[in-house]
């Protein structure tokens, strides 16, 4: 099975990583050989490992470290990316919203929810277990939406009593 797939290209020298280090540990792990260009990134190999190697390549793509995005090779978690609204001002307000003064609120959202956040671009991704990915996409929609973050953290922190 052959993948193409395109990441930004200031993102390329992430995945590559140092003397390739960071391509040679997806594509051992991955059972898959990856040719990253400028234009797009080839994932040739057996089904399930281009698989794993594409949601790797696209998670790295999209703001998070090496180091969490092989934590989709655990098949008990999920990546996802939510667009963002459209618009200059939108986006720089939502970003904001979203990140928080020195990270504070992305920070209080993947402490609270058990998952990693980026925000990158016109998108937010989230890594982690199928549930708590859930919970991270309602708080990151009500943030969108306008709620203030004190009523996300207090519907996280209840979320999070009921699942204890």
């Amino acid at each position: 099975m052959i993948k193409n797939i395109k990441i930004p290209e200031e993102r390329l020298p992430v995945l590559i990583g140092k003397n390739g280090m960071t391509k040679r540990s997806i594509q051992r792990k991955t059972k898959t050989k990856i040719d990253a260009s400028e234009e797009e990134v080839i994932i040739e190999g057996e089904s399930i490992g281009v698989l794993d190697a594409e949601s790797i390549i696209k998670a790295i793509g999209r703001g998070f470290s090496p180091v969490h995005a092989e934590l989709l090779l655990d098949e008990d978690n999920t990546f996802l990316i939510i667009e963002l609204p459209k618009g200059e001002k939108t986006l720089k307000r939502l970003k904001s919203r979203l990140i928080g003064t020195r990270g504070k609120s992305r920070r209080n959202i993947e402490r609270l929810t058990g998952t990693y956040i980026s925000v990158y671009g016109k998108t937010v991704s989230v890594i982690g277990k199928y549930s708590n990915v859930n919970m991270a996409e309602q708080a990151v929609q009500k943030i969108i939406k306008g709620i203030p973050h004190r009523f996300v953290y207090e519907f996280l922190e209840a979320r999070q009593d009921e699942r204890a």
